[in-house]
C-alpha cells in the first residue's frame, strides 16, 4: 500500500506538470484540477477502511469542492493586484473558512453535489479571464520534484489519519488545495498574473469533472465495489474532459519547450 501512494500521485503530477509545459497554462488547470489527490485518497480508503467508508469520504470531498472553489476565487481576483505569496495566503485562509463553515454538514450526495456545482458556476462568473500570454520561462530543476512531494504528503497524511478524521472530514480535507496552490505559485512567478488568472479558470472549469467523478464513487462505492464505482467514475470524467478540452475556452499555447 505505501508503495502505490508513493507511485501513484507523484507520477500523476509529473505528466500534468509536462503537459502544462507543453500546452500552457489553461490546458494545465483544466488537467490539475482533476482529482489527482484526492481520488488516489478516496481510493486508498476504500481499500484501507472499506467501501462504506471510502464511499463517506466521497461526499465530504463534494462538500469540499466548495471551499476549494473559495481557494480559486480568492486567489483568482487578488492575482491581478497582489504578488503569489499574498494571494496564495489568501485563497488558503478562504478554503479554511470555509471548510471549518462545512465541517458538520451532512447532506445526501445529489445534495453535496447540486451545491458543489451552484457554487463553482458562481465562482465561474466571478473569476476574472486571463489575457493570453507568451512563452513561458524555464522553470527550475526542483520544480517537479517539489510538486511530486507536496502532492505525495498530502495523500500519506489524509490515508494515515482517516481513522481519526473519520470519513467525512477526510474527504472535506482531501481537496485542499496544495499541488493546486504550488502550480499556481510557479505559474505566478514564471508568467505572469494572465497566466495564474488562466489557470485557476481551467482548474475551475476541472471542478465540474472533479464533481461529477464523486457524485459516481458516493453513488456506486458501497453497492457495486471499488472497481466497479472507480471505472464507471474515470469513463464520467474522460468524456466530460474531453469535451473541456476540445472547447473554447481551452485554447493550448505555445511553450519555449516547442523551440
Amino acid at each position: 500500500m505505501l508503495w502505490l501512494k508513493l507511485l501513484l500521485v507523484p507520477s500523476l503530477m509529473a505528466a500534468v506538470t509536462l503537459a502544462g509545459r507543453r500546452w500552457g497554462p489553461a490546458v494545465a488547470g483544466v488537467l490539475v484540477g482533476l482529482p489527482l489527490t484526492s481520488a488516489p485518497v478516496v481510493f486508498l480508503l476504500a481499500l484501507e477502511h472499506g467501501t462504506a467508508f471510502a464511499a463517506q469520504s466521497a461526499v465530504g470531498v463534494l462538500v469540499g469542492l466548495v471551499p476549494l472553489g473559495s481557494f480559486y476565487l480568492a486567489y483568482g481576483l487578488l492575482a491581478q493586484r497582489a504578488r503569489w505569496p499574498a494571494c496564495v495566503a489568501a485563497g488558503w485562509c478562504a478554503y479554511l473558512a470555509a471548510a471549518v463553515a462545512l465541517r458538520a454538514a451532512a447532506p445526501s450526495p445529489l445534495t453535496a453535489f447540486l451545491g458543489a456545482v451552484a457554487f463553482l458556476a458562481v465562482v465561474m462568473v466571478l473569476l476574472p479571464r486571463g489575457a493570453p500570454g507568451g512563452p513561458a520561462a524555464h522553470a527550475p530543476s526542483w520544480d517537479i520534484p517539489f510538486r511530486m512531494v507536496t502532492a505525495t504528503a498530502l495523500v500519506i497524511a489524509l490515508t494515515a489519519f482517516a481513522h481519526v478524521l473519520g470519513p467525512r472530514l477526510s474527504g472535506l480535507l482531501a481537496p485542499f488545495p496544495v499541488t493546486g496552490a504550488v502550480l499556481a505559485i510557479f505559474t505566478h512567478r514564471l508568467e505572469g498574473d494572465q497566466a495564474v488568472v488562466r489557470l485557476i479558470r481551467g482548474m475551475g472549469l476541472a471542478s465540474f469533472t472533479f464533481a461529477a467523478f464523486f457524485l459516481v464513487l458516493a453513488e456506486l462505492l458501497d453497492r457495486r465495489g471499488t472497481a466497479a464505482a472507480f471505472g464507471v467514475a474515470i469513463a464520467v470524467a474522460a468524456i466530460m474532459h474531453s469535451v473541456l478540452l476540445t472547447g473554447p475556452s481551452i485554447r493550448p499555447t505555445r511553450s519555449r519547450w516547442d523551440h
